[in-house]
């Protein structure tokens, strides 16, 4: 584990079967994540960010159950290698007993659709009990206690009467705070937030980011910010991450990764994004799509097809991370000459 990391994934791949034969998701994917910092993984969907949420939270289902007449075949259907460990626990590999000692104690996880992940048949009280129950040994009026507490926290007025609601009672944005307060209720070192604000209205939107900051800030805890949402990341993380195609592409800090990015892809995300000061209406569109699971390239670089202008030998045949300043990584050696069709035109006149 890397010294005062919180959190260490090391070369993780995660495969799932298809029609019977094993598809990376995501491969080799090394990360730290911190004490008190908000580290951001962006890119597009399908780009492997949630499939690493889930791996390290433990969430995949790891096997499948065929009954044929009176036998029954266990089949497994998700495949993790790699290492992913906290405070010194191997996560890989690890029992489900020993994954819930940790899932919720150790680790929270804020879910993108809070209207799924909630219990439409439990009071919003004993949802956040669940959690105390499993993990602490409070008394009864201790956790009911706790619980008013959180829902104070997380901003929801009223939280005598909230907590005796269901989630269909409550808006988007009341339900979003509920998650958060589930994942925070035995204060964790590590929280897991997959798009936390998506659906929401902007006003809404800030205040969660802002309830996201206060909470890490006040333990002191990492957080993982999952996110396609670049505004959000410039305000929001202290580093980032960069995904494509189930690998990294490019970490650093925030500062490095808006002001100085080196990789294609993440060039390419950064002027899709809307200019305040640009005179060009136009957006830039990244040519091509993300490949799927079957068509995922195993070999070279994975971004080459979508910057078809760019030799093949500026790229790497097995590309690897780059380090091209302190605490700036970036993967193949295609980023060295990239430039934009149009820059080339203008190098030409």
């Amino acid at each position: 584990m890397s010294e005062n990391s919180l959190l260490t994934i090391q070369h993780v791949d995660t495969a799932f079967k298809v029609n019977g034969q094993f598809y990376n998701a995501i491969t080799d994917v090394s990360l730290d994540l911190y004490p008190d910092e908000i580290l951001a993984i962006v890119g597009e969907s399908g780009c492997g960010k949630s499939t690493l949420a889930t791996s390290v939270i433990g969430l995949h289902n790891m096997s499948s159950t065929e009954i044929s007449g009176s036998i029954v075949y266990h089949q497994r259907v998700v495949k993790e290698d790699g290492s992913i460990s906290i405070k010194d626990h191997e996560l890989v590999g690890m029992s489900a007993d020993e994954m819930n000692a940790l899932r919720g104690n150790d680790m929270g996880m804020i879910f993108q659709d809070p209207l799924a992940a909630l219990n439409p048949l439990m009071r919003i009280g004993d949802q956040i009990k669940e959690n105390l129950d499993f993990h602490t040994t409070m008394s009864e009026e201790e956790k009911r206690a706790r619980v008013i507490e959180l829902l104070d926290q997380v901003g929801i007025p009223k939280p005598e009467r909230v907590a005796k609601m269901y989630p269909h009672e409550l808006s988007g944005g009341m339900r979003q705070r509920v998650i958060i307060a589930i994942a925070i209720a035995c204060k964790p070192d590590v929280i897991i937030a997959d798009e936390p604000t998506t659906a929401l209205d902007v006003t809404i939107q800030a205040q969660i980011l802002d309830l996201l900051r206060d909470i890490q800030e006040e333990k002191h805890a990492g957080v993982i910010l999952i996110t396609h949402d670049l505004g959000v990341v410039a305000e929001t993380a202290d580093r980032v991450a960069v995904m494509y195609a189930g690998q990294i592409v490019e970490v650093g800090s925030t500062k490095q990764i808006f002001e100085n990015p080196k990789h294609p892809y993440t060039r390419s995300l950064l002027r899709s994004m809307p200019q305040a000061d640009s005179e060009n209406d136009d957006l830039y569109v990244i040519d091509g799509m993300v490949p799927s699971l079957k068509n995922m390239p195993q070999k070279g670089c994975r971004f080459a097809p979508r910057v078809s202008w760019i030799p093949v030998s500026e790229h790497e045949e097995d590309p690897v991370m780059h380090e091209v300043e302190p605490g700036h990584e970036v993967r193949c050696t295609c980023y060295k000459n990239f430039k934009f069709p149009d820059e080339e035109q203008v190098d030409e006149q």
